[in-house]
């Protein structure tokens, strides 16, 4: 029988705020952005919860709700660098690691009991190395598949460890309200309550021919998670389809040479990450959000695959142009990706081409960046940036969002 883990760090982003600053515990703490800004709540400790904070609800509705709370804009920098090192700590213990985002990953912890002993005690000694190195709480739910295990560890919150016995997992997850099973989202669980069904046993009792007149394909899916059968294996995720950067701006806009600047800022941090990756790209794309909360992607196909920022942002001023033109409302968010992405390797050839000095000066330029901060060398266009945000040594402090892939 399969022994399968859920580690999930407890309101990851609070909990490295508190780490760096520990007069933040105990206090109600938002990370997503300051009272009257524009974003949204990224995370709320427990003790903020209670006011019905929660992630992705509006700051000022945050704010209105719990006005006595530490509001703070995100460091996803730091984040990151925990993650890393939360990553590495969870690789000690198993080769078999499937990162979940940041803060969450599942690992296959089956015939380790020869290394470790019981499954639980494993647990609580990554829990305590977790706490010791990182200073940070986590979470773990043991099952015998992927699905009974991530809700195992939800269900055990905060500081929780809950340990499904082996076979015991439809009984487990039996009683839970529907909302606890991953898949069972907003609109799947609008159609089943309709049909009388608030439990994942309920939802386990409905035959199979229904669930996939409902719902197709995916009705099959829900079935099995509902009796606790996920026979998906525990493996490391594959390399990245995309690359993306984006930000909202404090207030909406459509004066076209500070959007020019924003993207080409962002192209140069997703160029920056493709070269890292080894990688180059076939397709650019622009995101653009107005003032209405319409949002639109544009994408543009480019002739040979590239990774230099020159070429990102050729690409994304065209399409942000476009856009632009489509419609005269201002601009709340703009973003720009690239896709598609291939090994970068090239052809010899006896004629070094435009396209490869532009690469070599970006890599260049990188490495300056890594030893004195990305903000060390820039563009003139950029440049006009550092008069509206403030920056630290890896560049611009935009929004939060802007750094997530």
């Amino acid at each position: 029988m399969r022994r399968i883990f859920h580690i999930d760090l407890d309101a990851f982003f609070v909990a490295v705020e508190r780490a760096l600053d520990p007069s933040l515990e105990g206090k109600p703490v938002v990370v997503g952005g300051l009272p009257g800004s524009r974003g949204v709540v990224a995370c709320a400790s427990y003790e903020a919860r209670p006011y019905g904070l929660r992630a992705g609800m509006p700051q000022a509705r945050a704010y209105r709700l719990c006005p006595h709370a530490v509001f703070l804009p995100g460091r996803f920098h730091k984040y990151q660098e925990v993650s890393s090192q939360f990553m590495e700590i969870l690789g000690r213990y198993s080769p078999f690691l499937e990162p979940l985002g940041l803060d969450e990953a599942f690992m296959d912890m089956t015939g380790f009991e020869s290394l470790y002993g019981s499954m639980s005690e494993v647990a609580r000694q990554i829990k305590a190395t977790v706490r010791k190195e990182l200073r940070i709480v986590a979470s773990i739910g043991i099952a015998s598949s992927k699905v009974t295990a991530k809700v195992a560890s939800d269900y055990g919150k905060p500081d929780g460890l809950v340990e499904v016995p082996p076979g015991q997992d439809a009984a487990f997850l039996a009683p839970l309200p529907l909302r606890k099973l991953p898949g069972a989202g907003e609109k799947t669980g609008q159609v089943l309550q309709k049909l009388g069904i608030g439990t994942i046993g309920q939802l386990a009792q409905v035959p199979p021919t229904t669930l996939r007149r409902l719902f197709g394909a995916y009705g099959d899916l829900l079935h099995l998670w509902a009796t606790g059968q996920d026979s998906s294996p525990v493996s490391p995720l594959p390399a990245p389809k995309s690359i993306s950067r984006e930000t909202t701006f404090p207030e909406d806009t459509r004066d076209l040479n500070f959007l020019l600047a924003t993207i080409r800022y962002l192209g140069e941090r997703v160029g920056a990450e493709l070269r890292s990756e080894g990688k180059k790209a076939r397709c650019v794309m622009v995101k653009v959000r107005y003032a209405d909360f319409r949002t639109i992607t544009r994408h543009h196909t480019l002739k040979e695959p590239a990774c230099h920022d020159q070429a990102i942002f050729q690409a994304g001023a065209a399409l942000l142009g476009k856009a632009l033109e489509e419609r005269r409302e201002k601009v709340r968010l703009v973003g720009i990706g690239v896709a598609d992405l291939v090994e970068a390797t090239q052809q010899l050839s006896l004629w070094e081409g435009q396209a490869r000095r532009l690469e070599r000066l970006c890599q260049a330029v990188d490495k300056v960046r890594e030893k004195y901060g990305f903000t060390a060398l820039q563009t003139g266009r950029t440049l006009a940036l550092g008069q509206l945000f403030p920056q630290d040594r890896r560049g611009y402090v935009l929004k939060t969002s802007c750094l997530s892939r």
